[in-house]
């Protein structure tokens, strides 16, 4: 019975592996679970007993993306001592770490009509994770008495629509080009909520 277990766990870790390959290199709509199956060396029956379809293998594999970009931030943050630094190096990382190789083919499944609302909703819901992480340093500001009293979910999606505006330039220009305005982006921001100015 364990060999049966070990297997299907091994499954499942092909498939994903080959999964994101292809998504990554064809995009959502080219990819089909026929092209995962021939990739991985799994049966179709094997992808659908694991995910079900093409679409919850996709959520699935944006999710754990997305659970990535978190963790990679959570090691980050702790080498910043105040909430103005961890402003900074979240914009360092929200530049660096936005385009993944899968963001192309969320985008793609997002806009098919074909697609669930259901899946749709779990794409949309996974900007709850920087939004949740871009309010907590603000919060944890506001606490330590770094910025000021101010109202914590308007400055939440203001950072984060002004950052997520500023990602779209990584679609055409080199990221290391792009620092410099993101940085500035944050130092415009924290002139309206640092206590005594910067």
């Amino acid at each position: 019975m364990s060999k049966r277990r070990y297997d299907s766990d091994k499954a499942k870790i092909e498939i994903i592996k080959h999964a994101i390959q292809l998504f990554s290199q064809h995009g959502y709509n080219q990819t089909s679970v026929g092209d995962i199956a021939k990739a991985s060396g799994y049966s179709k029956g094997h992808i659908y007993y694991h995910f079900e379809n093409k679409e919850k293998l996709f959520v699935l594999l944006a999710q754990q993306s997305m659970k990535n970009w978190h963790d990679k931030w959570l090691q980050q943050e702790s080498s910043y001592t105040t909430s103005t630094d961890k402003l900074y190096g979240m914009a360092m990382h929200v530049l660096y770490e936005y385009q993944t190789p899968l963001l192309k083919s969320g985008q793609e499944l997002a806009s098919n009509p074909k697609s669930s609302p259901d899946s749709i909703q779990q794409l949309f819901n996974l900007a709850i994770t920087p939004m949740n992480a871009y309010r907590a340093i603000l919060q944890e500001g506001i606490d330590k008495n770094e910025f000021i009293n101010g109202n914590v979910d308007t400055w939440t999606i203001l950072l984060g629509t002004w950052l997520g505006g500023l990602c779209q330039l990584t679609n055409t220009q080199n990221l290391k080009s792009l620092e410099p305005l993101f940085q500035q982006a944050i130092t415009i921001f924290l002139k309206e909520i640092k206590k005594g100015g910067i």
